[in-house]
């Protein structure tokens, strides 16, 4: 079915979205991972789904999740860090095993969103929602759309001097940990795996030369701030009134598609380490198989110039559907809106895209923000009078399009 009428009114949706995404951060408490502020926000989108949507089911599902771990990593790692060299000039084996539990600690639960050290954080409670909107006749596709309500904890370096002085800090401490890594190893192989280093060795100029790492990895400790989180205006209810959006422009019009469900997945917990998305993603592995089923996950729908689908995701780790990555490409071309073809990259973090992909489900991640961090990322300025209507009215007009490519059978 042509959705033209829906595409021509983008600028219409823009404004709501943002009317609606002002409501939420204005009212709602904040909404940090496991938080009542989280649950209400997905209470009150599965109530404007349900009353403004036309959707005949939205559920609301809790999940167990430990959030504190996402960044809690780092308070292990750094301690991990700081007593390997402290024994590096006494046992640089045991300075080895350290630095290296360390790095691994890292790898896993930031690298590959494990939940490695979970279970030494406090459990908290997430929430979910799963709405959909049913066709006319029998299902021959359905589609999702999907975004994250939760919202995060503040990075105060990115606050104070931007995405250049927050990747620095970070990339020196890793080149610090490095350093000293090198160093043991170097130390073990030539004067043994224990042993108190020699006042006049060389080795000891070297590693009290690399103490200028300390102030580095002491600011690690304080890389986030758990007693502020942010409005999240960008990151991340604009994905979630992107779809929100889509299907109340479908009720409006007075459309439903004849063999095409369309839904909504809103999952929690983003912000802790994909925590919802793979909730839902386990809970959900054997509902949606009876058809093709495509989902577009959406993060941080800012600037047009940055719109871009993601063809791997969770820090370039899990490759996304090309399919449905294609699908999202080519309705941006059918409306010549600029979209560029790309990557979460290592160190990026990831989308909820990936754990989708990662179960099994055929998904794609859509991002509007310019990777290389801009200061409202994490931080108070992602508030709703810091929005991108623009931003926000392409990527619906696209979004639409897709739905529409999709609904005549295009990339199944």
């Amino acid at each position: 079915m042509k959705l033209d009428r829906l595409i021509a009114k983008k600028d219409t949706y823009a404004k709501y979205m943002h009317n609606e995404i002002t409501h939420i951060c204005k009212n709602i408490p904040p909404r940090d991972p496991g938080s009542e502020g989280e649950k209400l926000s997905c209470e009150y989108m599965a109530k404007v789904l349900k009353e403004d949507c036309g959707c005949e089911e939205a559920v609301v599902e809790s999940f167990k999740e430990n959030p504190g771990s996402f960044y809690g990593w780092i308070y292990l790692t750094f301690t991990f860090l700081f007593i390997g060299v402290v024994l590096f000039f006494f046992a640089p084996v045991l300075s080895i095993v350290l630095i290296f539990l360390g790095f691994l600690l890292a790898f896993l639960q930031f690298g590959f969103y494990k939940k490695t050290v979970d279970f030494l954080f406090p459990e908290k409670t997430g929430h979910n929602v799963t709405a959909i909107k049913k066709c006319k006749g029998e299902v021959k596709r359905r589609i999702f759309f999907n975004g994250h309500p939760d919202a995060a904890w503040e990075w105060p370096v990115n606050y104070a001097l931007g995405g250049i002085g927050f990747e620095g800090h970070a990339l020196i401490s890793i080149v610090g940990a490095l350093y000293y890594l090198v160093l043991s190893i170097v130390v073990a192989v030539k004067q043994g795996a224990f042993g108190v280093l020699p006042t006049d060795s060389e080795f000891l100029k070297w590693a009290l030369g690399g103490l200028v790492f300390v102030p580095f990895w002491i600011g690690m400790y304080f890389m986030w701030n758990k007693k502020r989180v942010v409005d999240g205006a960008n990151d991340n209810l604009s994905g979630c009134y992107m779809g929100i959006a889509v299907l109340k422009a479908l009720k409006d019009e007075g459309i439903q598609l004849e063999n095409t469900e369309v839904g909504v997945i809103l999952t929690g917990s983003e912000e802790a380490g994909l925590r919802g998305s793979k909730a839902w993603a386990e809970k959900h592995k054997d509902d949606y198989n009876d058809v093709p089923t495509f989902i577009l996950s959406y993060d941080t729908i800012h600037d047009p110039k940055y719109l871009m689908t993601n063809y791997r995701d969770l820090n370039g780790t899990v490759k996304a559907d090309k399919d449905v990555s294609d699908l999202f490409m080519e309705a941006a071309a059918e409306l010549k809106i600029p979209c560029k073809k790309g990557w979460v990259p290592p160190l990026g973090g990831a989308t909820d895209s990936a754990a989708f992909a990662q179960a099994g489900f055929r998904a794609t991640g859509i991002t509007g923000l310019n990777h290389k961090l801009e200061d409202y990322y994490h931080t108070r300025r992602d508030t709703y009078d810091n929005m991108n209507l623009t931003g926000l009215g392409d990527c619906f007009a696209i979004s639409v399009k897709a739905l529409e490519m999709f609904d005549e059978g295009a990339k199944q």
